[in-house]
């Protein structure tokens, strides 16, 4: 690993010295491959808009917008390393190409002023790749999650969703300590932090590790699920409903008592809309 200080001077990413068009930035996301508009991929290539769904996010060519991010940094001589570790993958995928470019900017470099850049970035794949990032290097629980916080809340779906993936194998190593730590971000006013500690936790989850000790035990979480019963954000009651879900699939017994209680506990909307969403299962 190599802490370079010469860096270039760090300009606006691409974005801000162009003029989007409105008809770019305010698109509707293609429901298919095939609806892709070109133009869109050629912003989305330079990394000067966003991606504004799934689709689009899928369709980025990472290693394209790579080579025109690591010109900018002044770092075009990393780029056979980028390309060697992504032509490598045995079953590429979009995730995994995130994650083997964030694990090997960590490989390369210690430099914040380069993650910085990253996390600044307009456009949201280069933010998954400095959250990739700290999922690679070596720190605490504690630290870790402190740090992921900021993906956690950031603007873009994509961003929030690697913000798990980068953090989950971690969270099931250190399982009481980040559960005590997560069980206080319930209480903060941005609903992505809130949701993010439900999500993170979820027995079964998608795309992520199952959490054996919480599907066997997951009153173990009961810290977390508590305080956002009666959550006003859908976000979070969509992740707190589904993190129920996966558990009534081993533990349908201690769901549905929860369920119960806080039926009788709370006359709320949001809790019914939880409820529901949380014995969809059980009541197949």
């Amino acid at each position: 690993m190599t802490n370079n200080m010469m860096l270039p001077d760090l300009k606006p990413s691409i974005s801000q010295n162009k003029m989007i068009p409105e008809h770019i930035l305010n698109r509707k996301g293609a429901r298919s491959l095939k609806e892709l508009n070109p133009e869109v991929i050629q912003y989305l290539n330079q990394g000067s808009i966003e991606t504004a769904n799934l689709m689009e996010w899928l369709a980025v060519d990472q290693l394209k917008l790579l080579k025109l991010i690591l010109e900018e940094l002044g770092k075009s001589h990393w780029y056979d390393s980028f390309y060697e570790v992504i032509s490598n993958q045995k079953k590429p995928t979009a995730n995994s190409s995130v994650k083997v470019i964030g694990t090997t900017f960590s490989q390369l470099t210690n430099d914040t002023t380069i993650i910085d850049f990253l996390s600044n970035h307009t456009s949201d794949i280069p933010r998954c790749w400095a959250a990739q990032y700290y999922g690679a290097i070596e720190m605490s629980i504690t630290e870790r999650l402190h740090t992921i916080k900021r993906y956690a809340a950031d603007s873009h779906f994509g961003v929030r969703e690697v913000a798990i993936l980068a953090t989950k194998e971690y969270i099931i190593q250190d399982l009481d300590q980040a559960i005590m730590i997560l069980s206080n971000w319930t209480k903060n006013k941005d609903e992505n932090i809130r949701r993010y500690s439900a999500e993170a936790t979820r027995p079964i989850g998608v795309w992520t590790k199952k959490i054996d000790v919480l599907k066997e035990n997951p009153e173990t979480a009961s810290d977390i699920l508590e305080p956002l019963k009666s959550d006003t954000s859908k976000y979070v009651k969509d992740a707190v409903g589904n993190w129920l879900n996966d558990a009534s699939k081993t533990r349908p017994d201690w769901v549905q008592d929860v369920c119960n209680r806080w039926q009788k506990e709370s006359k709320s909307k949001d809790t019914q809309y939880i409820i529901k969403k949380a014995l969809r299962t059980i009541n197949k």
